[in-house]
């Protein structure tokens, strides 16, 4: 895929990078793996806001990905590769030999016509899903289970990959795109290859309207409030709030660790790159 820019006719035009998407099926979803969501515009059940700038946004359909590549050492036939508004990554309309279709996470170089398969003894090429004991070290992977059976967690978005880096008894060690290292069990399924849509992350959106398109509301920054409605509020001109940068109710925006203890940490063999400040 390529990114597309436009000819500034207007000044968003000017500013406006969107991917290329002529390659992708043009028509509509496979309607047996499709359902209808609910969306709740950031309201609770007393329709007060509880999660700020939600809201509108065009109506679309959730597509059902098989997480868990459940059909085993059945080989399948790519039919159509789609775009998703549900999340980042293209997906792939799969037809396996039972005549059975499924939406998996499309990897990217996968073609129309590609064939692809999951379980035992399979080969290790892009789109085929194995546990990782059976993957040979330094291999890119992605859709990444955590639990055995427990459907893929890791590396989901588009773009993203985990480098699998070795072996220590029953667990499988990973190094993910944040700079963490841990480990997983060597029986979780993961599928080779890195995912589809590495340009998503040039996008410009160019225009307020396509954040409204897409159910994201204006958000209305503190120190142009007053102190009343925010602790930037106030003060004497352009200032900046005059304190350390926080959230609304009061929360350090730099640096507090928020994070609640996991089962899994102990899992964690190296934590993940701390972010420029």
């Amino acid at each position: 895929m390529t990114l597309k820019t436009f000819k500034p006719y207007t000044k968003s035009t000017r500013g406006t990078v969107v991917i290329d998407k002529s390659a992708l099926w043009k028509g509509a979803p496979y309607k047996p793996l499709t359902k209808g969501q609910n969306f709740t515009g950031g309201r609770n059940n007393f329709g007060r806001i509880t999660s700020r700038h939600i809201g509108g946004g065009s109506k679309h359909k959730y597509r059902i990905i098989d997480f868990y590549r459940k059909k085993k050492n059945i080989p399948g036939t790519v039919e159509r590769i789609e775009y998703d508004p549900n999340r980042t990554a293209y997906i792939a309309l799969i037809t396996y030999q039972d005549k059975e279709k499924a939406y998996i996470i499309c990897p990217q170089g996968l073609k129309k016509g590609d064939v692809i398969e999951s379980g035992k003894n399979v080969e290790i090429k892009i789109g085929n899903s194995l546990e990782l004991k059976d993957i040979p070290p330094g291999t890119l992977i992605h859709n990444v289970e955590l639990i055995p059976g427990n459907g893929a967690k890791l590396a989901r978005s588009a773009g993203s990959s985990v480098t699998l880096s070795g072996y220590d008894g029953d667990y499988a060690i990973l190094k993910l795109a944040s700079g963490e290292t841990r480990k997983v069990s060597s029986a979780c399924i993961a599928t080779i290859g890195t995912v589809s849509n590495p340009d998503q992350k040039n996008i410009k959106i160019g225009k307020a309207g396509r954040n409204r398109w897409r159910g994201k509301r204006p958000q209305t920054r503190g120190v142009a409030m007053n102190p009343v409605d925010h602790p930037h509020g106030g003060g004497e001109g352009k200032t900046s709030g005059g304190r350390s940068p926080v959230s609304p109710w009061g929360q350090s925006a730099k640096g507090l660790k928020t994070r609640k203890p996991k089962r899994s940490d102990k899992f964690i063999i190296t934590r993940r790159r701390k972010r420029n400040k």
